[in-house]
């Protein structure tokens, strides 16, 4: 990492705006391209609703189909992969994506918000859907005002320097 051949790819699933804000973050360091994962419907705004649907899903595995079309992840060396923290691992939608494409060789960045429950399983479960990828230990990406140190440890420079 740190050549300026990298080509970044900030992917991240965001349901109540807070990931969203992280993923903003990082990408205006790092640079390269910004995806947001929607879901094809919608999770409820109900905060109750939602968190049992997303109980429900995470119990069976299910992984629900997403809109529009996905990123060729062929042209990407490091994929910054966001999620809130549901239940203990990652949000659907991510794992959707993530069992989508190739991601051998890949380097997979995780960042997590969370509710107070930390990153629990999310790196764990990011490395089982993503095989053959180098998934960096995760960062807790509620605490804004640490990622950008958190980005110079990792040494990746994108389109800008960090």
């Amino acid at each position: 990492m740190g050549n300026h051949t990298e080509k970044i790819l900030v992917a991240f699933f965001s349901h109540s705006g807070i990931t969203k804000n992280a993923a903003r973050k990082i990408h205006a360091i790092v640079g390269g391209d910004i995806y947001e994962i929607k879901e094809q419907d919608p999770y409820p705004q109900n905060y109750n609703a939602v968190v049992k649907q997303a109980k429900d899903e995470i119990a069976k595995g299910y992984q629900p189909a997403l809109k529009g079309s996905l990123p060729d992840i062929s042209e990407y060396n490091i994929i910054f992969a966001g999620s809130p923290n549901w239940w203990n691992t990652i949000a659907p939608p991510l794992a959707t994506f993530l069992s989508s494409a190739d991601f051998a060789g890949k380097t997979i960045v995780p960042f997590i918000t969370h509710g107070g429950g930390g990153l629990n399983r999310t790196v764990s479960d990011i490395e089982k859907l993503a095989q053959g990828a180098n998934v960096l230990s995760g960062f807790d990406a509620n605490n804004d005002n640490r990622i950008s140190a958190w980005l110079k440890t990792l040494n990746i420079v994108g389109g800008k320097n960090v």
